[in-house]
């Protein structure tokens, strides 16, 4: 796994790593963001994440084995 701090590409991968930030936030810990603009978790969370201050890891993708030789279709 790599740790990596810039915008993910992908707004699925966006959405996850901003919503546990935010529930980090509900639960007590500080903002990293110096100039509120909100005390809303789900904004600052966001603010964090466009801003490149929260580190995440992105599990490494697996390449399915080759189902060539199990199932074949029939036509």
């Amino acid at each position: 796994m790599t740790v990596q701090r810039q915008l993910p590409e992908s707004k699925f991968v966006q959405v996850i790593v901003a919503s546990r930030r935010a529930r980090q936030l509900m639960a007590g810990a500080p903002p990293l963001v110096d100039n509120l603009r909100t005390r809303r978790a789900t904004r600052l969370a966001c603010d964090e994440l466009r801003k490149g201050m929260l580190e995440y890891q992105l599990p490494e993708i697996l390449e399915p084995p080759d189902e060539k030789e199990g199932k074949r279709r029939k036509g």
